[in-house]
């Protein structure tokens, strides 16, 4: 499968997934319509599907405009999702495949930035959303911390460390900054920023991360950190220091860096 990077808005990513041995494509996320249609065009492929990761309008944006065009579009989200995103066609529950081409995927419910916020799987490759950025998490719009910590954690962190995620915002350099604040001594911290920047300075994305990067690198996946737990513990002495408590506290830190 091949993977392009549209980026749109100011900050948002869409990809466009292309099956090798049919031409037909899906587009994850595409939270507006011209520059999936120029990608579509470049490539010479055939949409078929729209993979939405959330209801949230910088990702279904495009849903309306890309389904008049190709009326025959499948559009993939969660089932609680139904009525939020514009022209959903299929409601995935537990157990669901993904398909598009002759690609088969599967998806990993990922509440905590949305209830209906969804992970898709397609072999040692994931499209995470909100859910998990490079160094970061989404804010907490309407599930807890114990969800997100979860998401990230066991249904995310459970994949191959070689999985490669990707993510739904160009956040990692504002992501990493804010890692580095709550682990100093974290020598990875601080490579990946390095590197992350100067990729950034030359105009490429930093998507997509690995787990494996994210279990070095990521404060919502390193809760059990001696030094984030001694930093939480300088901001709310007596902190009982458990790990969805360190998440919360995490997120809320964060929301404020």
């Amino acid at each position: 499968m091949e993977i392009i990077t549209i980026p749109c808005l100011e900050d948002n990513f869409a990809y466009l997934l292309i099956c090798p041995n049919t031409q037909q494509a899906a587009v994850v996320d595409p939270s507006e319509t011209a520059p999936v249609q120029k990608a579509i065009e470049k490539h010479g492929v055939e949409l078929t599907t729209i993979l939405n990761t959330h209801h949230h309008w910088d990702h279904v944006g495009g849903n309306k405009e890309l389904k008049a065009k190709y009326p025959e579009l499948i559009i993939y989200g969660h089932e609680s999702d139904r009525g939020r995103i514009p022209e959903q066609t299929v409601f995935l529950k537990s157990g669901d495949e993904v398909c598009f081409g002759e690609q088969t995927g599967t998806f990993l419910h990922n509440p905590g930035h949305t209830s209906g916020a969804i992970t898709f799987v397609f072999g040692k490759t994931a499209f995470t959303g909100d859910t998990l950025f490079a160094a970061g998490c989404g804010r907490l719009f309407e599930g807890t911390p114990e969800q997100m910590h979860d998401s990230l954690n066991i249904q995310i962190g459970g994949l191959p460390d070689d999985t490669e995620l990707y993510f739904g915002h160009e956040y990692t350099v504002a992501n990493l900054r804010f890692a580095l604040s709550v682990e100093t001594g974290n020598t990875e911290i601080n490579k990946k920023l390095a590197a992350v920047t100067t990729l950034r300075s030359s105009g490429k994305f930093s998507t997509p991360t690995t787990l494996a990067e994210e279990r070095r690198t990521n404060p919502f996946m390193r809760c059990s950190s001696a030094e984030i737990c001694a930093t939480v513990t300088s901001r709310e002495p007596g902190h009982n220091l458990s790990e969805k408590e360190v998440f919360r506290t995490l997120r809320e830190l964060k929301n404020n860096f």
